[in-house]
């Protein structure tokens, strides 16, 4: 009896499979896409949380946020009917007054914003955010200007009602393309302004405007824009890390003398990151199970291929089982072929996806990850396995007599 080794079988595998190039990209093309769709939607997810982490890093580990109506639900997930009462419902300067008295080692910064078309001497821009603070917001959101780009406004400045702006990189570049825009004026609702600084590229934000297309101004002048003196939300700081839960217990007891408990929510960065990462977990391992469907279809092309190879070699198979080939190795030899072809699909999907990655990074946050490339990989092979047995154990099972005697 013959009792090829592995290599042995493995070459063979190799040699049929070469054969037709053509059929093993084919048959391997539902593999490609399934992983390249897998590895770009992980990317694009892991991306997205590293992105985040990292806005929330910038922001301090004791930042606190206030906001009205109620964000999470019991579960710690968010609320449904959040953001309609957060785009319906605000704070006052009573409240910003209150909070500075009481909460004596934080700093508290009110955050008021409205949207207006900005022109300057060479464009328009449409629609724009324009967010108005204090002095310390731009230390603590991390847009301050670097230097040589101008500076952040100042409090005095807010307390005059300075027309003074800060420019995101973007809309500087916008509505000054040739020349820098430090020290150059802009109109808001027929007002003049001086931009007095423009802050370095950041990027899209959190599921929201991009950073580089806002417009920052003091708080008073916002204000004065918008027709009212509304606090969208409240960014505190907290003396540090450590006081963050007992500054939190005090906020909600401040908050609890003038509003229900269901009209605001006390939170600090790492909640609000912990539903939001909770989040993009379910979307991203979601949609990479609708991306791995296909894995199945292409596993379903390889078993499909396979059987019509079985059928196109048994006269093959019925001359090496005549001279002693053992069942065993035949269907080892056709196991493997299927590997080979849902493997070769792995290695070129993850090429795929892994670029696909580096061109989507260059728009939106996306980070290919070893785990997710071994994960991919290992299912594409899995998928080899199993819908290459069936094909694998028709080939072994052949009579060598119906085989050498099958036109």
């Amino acid at each position: 009896m013959i009792k090829p080794s592995i290599d042995d079988l493995i070459k063979s595998s190799f040699r049929s499979i070469l054969k037709n190039k053509g059929r093993t990209v084919l048959t391997s093309l539902g593999i490609i896409i399934g992983v390249a769709s897998v590895i770009l939607l992980t990317s694009i997810g892991n991306g997205l949380k590293g992105y985040i982490e990292q806005q929330f890093d910038a922001l301090g580990a004791n930042s606190i946020f206030i906001s009205p109506g109620k964000i999470f639900n019991d579960d710690g997930g968010f609320s449904q009917n959040s953001m309609a009462t957060a785009m319906t419902t605000s704070f006052t300067q009573k409240d910003f007054n209150l909070l500075n008295r009481k909460l004596k080692n934080s700093v508290i910064m009110p955050v008021n914003a409205t949207y207006a078309d900005i022109k300057s001497n060479y464009a328009i821009k449409k629609t724009t955010e324009i967010d108005g603070s204090v002095e310390e917001y731009g230390k603590s959101n991390n847009v301050i200007p670097s230097n040589g780009n101008g500076r952040w406004f100042t409090n005095e400045e807010n307390d005059k009602k300075s027309p003074v702006v800060v420019l995101g990189y973007k809309i500087a570049e916008t509505l000054f393309p040739k020349s820098s825009a430090v020290g150059k004026k802009i109109i808001i609702k027929g007002k003049t302004f001086k931009v007095i600084g423009v802050v370095d590229q950041k990027g899209a934000s959190m599921g929201g405007p991009s950073v580089d297309d806002a417009v920052y101004a003091p708080f008073s002048v916002v204000s004065d824009l918008a027709g009212n003196e509304n606090i969208n939300t409240f960014i505190i700081k907290a003396a540090n890390k450590d006081s963050v839960e007992s500054t939190k217990k005090e906020i909600t007891k401040i908050m609890l003398e003038k509003y229900d408990s269901d009209a605001f929510t006390v939170f600090d960065s790492s909640q609000l990151l912990s539903s939001i990462n909770s989040i993009i977990g379910i979307l991203t391992v979601g949609l990479s199970g609708i991306a791995a469907i296909s894995l199945i279809v292409g596993g379903i092309g390889i078993m499909n291929i396979m059987l019509v190879t079985v059928s196109e070699r048994t006269k093959e198979i019925g001359l090496r089982k005549a001279i002693g080939a053992y069942p065993r190795a035949i269907l080892i030899q056709f196991l493997i072929e299927a590997i080979i072809l849902s493997s070769f699909g792995g290695v070129v999907g993850i090429m795929i996806g892994w670029l696909g990655s580096l061109g989507i990074n260059n728009f939106f946050p996306a980070k290919v990850t070893l785990s997710s490339v071994i994960i991919a990989f290992g299912v594409s092979t899995l998928v080899g396995i199993i819908f290459g047995v069936v094909p694998a154990r028709k080939a072994s099972k052949l009579s060598p007599i119906e085989a050498l005697r099958y036109e």
